[in-house]
């Protein structure tokens, strides 16, 4: 799939990048994406949530009146989960929600993600840059530049660049990672993938090894 390069002025500038076929132009696995981005998601989760059994509840363990003759429900101490206060019945316990996927499914996920993305005709290719500073006005001027201030838009660059990165921060649609940090739940949740000349070549040979 052959796509325009842009400039930082959004301007054409004559020259052609060629998608790879074997990144961008697979036949896409569903599952593969759903089991990625449901990793992705539980790796997010603390799991520190916990209540308090009764075992754990500070309080008397006196038996609060006696067993038979009171018409009411025998009753043990005051720690007891029918009583307000309390131990929780199979309440929550701290866990480890992450799970282990294979590497060539996460690599089938990440390439149908970026294969819907190019077929959607959502992939943007720009000439490689850099600022000088750290500017918000800067990257909001690129976005802009490029018509894609209104949608979330992910940022791919062949290696960090901490003014790039640092200048985007601020912008709440607005994210910059590197080539090898690309997953599919960032790509699947960007509007629009912005990728760079030298990211390209790096996606490239990161999935041909």
């Amino acid at each position: 799939m052959e796509v325009k390069v842009l400039n930082v002025s959004g301007k054409e500038t004559g020259a052609k990048v060629q998608l790879p076929d074997a990144i961008f132009g697979i036949e896409p696995n569903d599952h593969a994406i759903y089991l990625d981005v449901k990793q992705f998601l539980a790796n997010q989760r603390q799991g520190t949530h916990k209540a308090k059994q009764r075992n754990e509840i500070a309080g008397s363990t006196r038996k609060l009146y006696k067993q038979k003759g009171t018409g009411g429900a025998r009753a043990g101490n005051i720690k007891s989960p029918l009583f307000n206060g309390g131990g929780r019945v199979f309440g929550p316990q701290p866990r480890d929600y992450s799970f282990k996927l294979n590497k060539k499914l996460k690599s089938l996920a990440r390439k149908s993600a970026l294969t819907y993305k190019a077929q959607e005709s959502n992939v943007v290719v720009i000439e490689d840059f850099s600022f000088d500073a750290v500017k918000t006005k800067s990257y909001a001027k690129l976005i802009a530049d490029l018509n894609v201030a209104d949608v979330k838009t992910l940022l791919v660059l062949p290696a960090a660049n901490n003014n790039v990165y640092l200048s985007s921060r601020n912008l709440k649609k607005a994210k910059v990672v590197t080539a090898d940090q690309l997953n599919t739940y960032d790509v699947l949740n960007a509007g629009k993938l912005l990728l760079t000349t030298g990211a390209v070549k790096t996606l490239e040979e990161a999935f041909a090894k």
